[in-house]
């Protein structure tokens, strides 16, 4: 039987930590004005993959881990933050206004590459490691029926796939790819350092 009060009391948690901008938003949102959108939905899949896992996690007890071995939690912290620090300055260096035109990849190299890119980006957020281990895993009452788990994981999967979905689908569409081609250097230079300061900020928190 599934417990629907519990469900709902996780949506309403889950939706507002999922559409406040992160990593996550940022490294989509990328993609989908860069590249190609089967490589902006490739990154998406990765993410909401990674979701669905600490889901999984928060609703079994991944909090209580972190309780108990607070080093765990920490090092968890230090590794997604370095990440971040790794791929926005990344971004910041590969910034080029004369190359403008990084579509031109192998199709199948490249999804790979997109989905692999979502998948490390989310999986070393401390944002959402943070979110699931805290908020997430209070918000789901232990000890549920295994209908209920699989209709919390449901819905993470629906409301990520939704959400980053859009992001995609919206700033892959030919105007805004357009815009960004044009101001290519600047652009991603911004969303490096947007990356960096998220990841700094989780240092010195």
């Amino acid at each position: 039987m599934i417990d629907s009060s519990a469900v709902l009391g996780v949506l309403s948690v889950y939706v507002a930590g999922v559409v406040i901008p992160g990593p996550n938003f940022v490294a989509v949102a990328h993609k989908a004005a860069s590249t190609t959108r089967t490589e902006a939905l490739a990154v998406v899949a990765g993410i909401v993959l990674v979701n669905l896992f600490w889901a999984s996690c928060a609703i079994l007890g991944v909090g209580i881990v972190f309780a108990a071995f607070p080093w765990l939690a920490f090092a968890v912290k230090i590794a997604g933050a370095a990440y971040l620090i790794w791929f926005g300055g990344r971004l910041i260096f590969k910034a080029s206004a004369g190359n403008s035109q990084e579509i031109a990849q192998a199709p199948g190299g490249s999804l790979r590459q997109a989905f692999a890119q979502g998948f490390a980006t989310n999986i070393a957020n401390p944002k959402s490691v943070a979110f699931f281990a805290a908020v997430f895993s209070s918000a789901a009452p232990p000890h549920e029926s295994v209908g209920t788990f699989l209709a919390m994981l449901g819905m993470v999967f629906v409301v990520a796939s939704s959400w980053y979905g859009f992001v995609a689908l919206t700033l892959s569409h030919a105007r805004i790819a357009s815009a960004y081609r044009r101001s290519k250097a600047w652009v991603d230079r911004v969303c490096g350092g947007v990356i960096i300061a998220l990841g700094v900020r989780q240092l010195i928190r």
